[in-house]
């Protein structure tokens, strides 16, 4: 089986269409592709999904280790003719990065140059990430080889004579081709970037002509030619898909809408594996908590943007609310931990009404709020674990909680904070975790493959708590 990795020289390069560009034309000329995402990224793994019809799964290094990634690539991409990785930001930018990944799955890179305004210096730009690569990730001692920039494609060419004078000064590096700077393609953005696949923001007939776009310009069959060959095994099993069944007894209800998407299918899976058979609801449409459900997750999303529409909805609004009065589990991030709060002031100061769990409201800021790789120590039992189990995520969001120290009106509890979490580098950053009974909620998208113990022991936790009208952990 085949893989590359689509690399950078930095975020904005063109990485993303590129990506989506190969994806769609793979697919035309009729290949299954499994396409992954590097590091902790909801949006383009919902592209990808859109244009190939196969779920994309993140790789990252930092929140889940060697073993585990690797298992995931092997294991997802085995029944496919190639695999496509998109890389994060610059090649070589992060203390784990989009080179550090390659070298660990042993894939060869093909390296995406914007290049506007540059014409013969593009040759030492590929020069320079071609040879940096040889010293750079060995002697950082990250992964046991560096990896190979097998092609480079350029982005943004003006015309055929710039391409040639760039292709001209490039030594070394097979040049497969170039998409055309007035090339009438692009992908809808927003505040925190690329409008979500759930949306369907590209057009079929816009991919289908991105993909003749690439077919066009660039050398597909040089570039297959060039990937590399994967065949090493790695030490941790990840889910395995074809194996996990729909018979349990135990039953989460999962949000998932245009305002909630944000879900890392890795945890679906591990939840589907530890024995929970998983339903989806709509906090946007629907009129209330499905009917038998053991838990809820709400992950991470724009409710901010549909706020109006989730606000209206007063049925969805209580039902959530008595379920967590009621002592039943639920567990929410980010978006969905700001559904849970009294409300979300808006971009333009509008207050919406949302589910009263916790005792306090947040509010959209101009700017981002929070961005980073977060480690989080559990100093109490929870959903997630005993006392002392580690997990790794990440944050970001341009929102931010305000008047958090008010009591809730109904049980008259302040909320729990029982992460104590520091970022990527091992800063200490406080204490967050938001808990009240057997709600939990955090602005932290976790990866439940940081800790295999996550999905058993939330199954646990939902066991104990079902039919309790109490905490269900111990202090």
């Amino acid at each position: 089986m085949r893989g590359i990795v689509i690399a950078g020289t930095h975020s904005g390069c063109g990485k993303t269409t590129v990506t989506l560009g190969i994806l769609a034309a793979l697919r035309k000329k009729g290949y299954q592709i499994q396409p992954f995402k590097a590091g902790p990224d909801f949006i383009d793994t919902g592209l990808h999904r859109l244009i190939t019809g196969r779920t994309s799964r993140n790789l990252d290094l930092w929140m889940c280790g060697r073993d585990y990634v690797k298992d995931c690539y092997l294991q997802h991409s085995g029944d496919a003719d190639m695999a496509v990785v998109e890389g994060v930001m610059g090649m070589y930018d992060g203390n784990i990065s989009t080179a550090d990944l390659a070298a660990t799955l042993g894939l060869r890179v093909i390296l995406v140059v914007d290049a506007y305004g540059m014409a013969e210096s593009a040759g030492a730009v590929v020069k320079g990430f071609a040879e940096y690569n040889k010293s750079c990730t060995i002697r950082r001692g990250t992964a046991r080889h560096a990896p190979t920039v097998t092609g480079v494609i350029f982005n943004r060419i003006a015309s055929d004579r710039h391409f040639n004078r760039i292709k001209d000064s490039v030594q070394d590096v097979p040049v497969l081709g170039y998409l055309p700077r007035d090339m009438d393609f692009n992908i809808p953005h927003r505040h925190l970037g690329l409008v979500v696949a759930e949306e369907c923001p590209i057009e079929a007939e816009k991919i289908d002509k991105l993909a003749d776009m690439i077919q066009q310009h660039i050398d597909i069959e040089k570039m297959i030619k060039g990937s590399g060959v994967r065949g090493q095994e790695s030490g941790v099993k990840t889910p395995d898909t074809k194996l996990i069944t729909h018979n349990s007894k135990l039953r989460i209800a999962v949000a998932h809408d245009k305002a909630f998407c944000f879900y890392y299918e890795d945890n679906l899976d591990l939840l589907r594996q530890a024995g929970a058979e998983i339903v989806t609801f709509s906090p946007i449409s629907d009129n209330a908590v499905p009917d038998n459900v053991d838990a809820l997750y709400i992950g991470g999303g724009y409710p901010e943007l549909h706020a109006e529409k989730l606000s209206a909805n007063k049925p969805m609004l209580e039902s959530v609310k008595k379920y967590s009065e009621a002592g039943r589990p639920i567990y929410a991030e980010c978006g969905g931990f700001m559904y849970l709060t009294e409300g979300i002031y808006d971009s333009e100061n509008v207050f919406h009404h949302m589910a009263g769990v916790f005792p306090f409201k947040t509010m959209m800021k101009k700017g981002r709020s929070s961005l980073g790789y977060r480690e989080a120590v559990l100093k109490e039992r929870s959903i997630l674990g005993i006392k002392g189990t580690v997990v790794r995520g990440h944050e970001f969001h341009y929102s931010e909680i305000v008047n958090s120290g008010e009591r809730s009106a109904v049980s008259g509890q302040l909320g729990d904070l029982i992460y104590s979490v520091k970022d990527g580098s091992g800063l200490s950053l406080g204490e967050e975790g938001y808990r009240i009974k057997n709600s939990l909620g955090s602005y932290i998208h976790i990866h439940f493959g940081s800790n295999l113990s996550i999905a058993d022991s939330i199954i646990d936790f939902i066991k104990e708590c079902h039919g309790k009208d109490h905490y269900c952990g111990t202090r």
